[in-house]
């Protein structure tokens, strides 16, 4: 069984998610996917400038899952460059944050994506240990949230 791919924390989502050549035929036009997680690798590494250990760490990620991230990203960019496809922006395996959460009545730990917390909220959400709904954030400190999306400030992805 294969190991279940980890969260890409992203910083950054766009609002312009389509980009196309100006001189091209619309019905033969082919177009590259770009996952938002690999945009993040561009924007982190070839834009804000930052060393590949910085952007992997910010990224909740390895090294080397960094490096292939964004390899993977250049790759589809130069196609679309060199031969004229299109780009669209979308999908991918990205959270906002990742947050901890804990079960109050099996005591287990995980971390969870921020944008799944809406869910635990409203109770239809269960422990992946003992199926409870009774689960909490598992931040320890007081004054420390989940950084600045956490759910218990009250602040839900639209």
């Amino acid at each position: 069984m294969a190991r279940p791919t980890k969260w890409r924390k992203v910083g950054f989502i766009p609002n312009i998610q389509y980009f196309i050549p100006y001189d091209t035929d619309p019905a033969s036009l082919q177009e590259n996917i770009l996952r938002i997680e690999e945009l993040e690798a561009l924007r982190l590494k070839d834009l804000e400038g930052m060393e590949q250990e910085s952007c992997a760490k910010q990224m909740e990620v390895s090294r080397q899952t960094f490096q292939r991230i964004l390899n993977v990203a250049r790759e589809k960019v130069a196609d679309s460059l060199i031969n004229g496809k299109a780009i669209r922006i979308e999908g991918g395996n990205y959270t906002r944050n990742i947050c901890p959460a804990q079960c109050l009545d099996c005591g287990k730990q995980w971390h969870e994506s921020y944008e799944n917390f809406e869910q635990i909220i409203d109770g239809d959400f269960n422990c992946p240990e003992c199926n409870s709904k009774r689960i909490i954030c598992a931040r320890q400190e007081k004054k420390k949230f989940c950084r600045r999306n956490c759910w218990r400030h009250g602040r839900l992805p639209d």
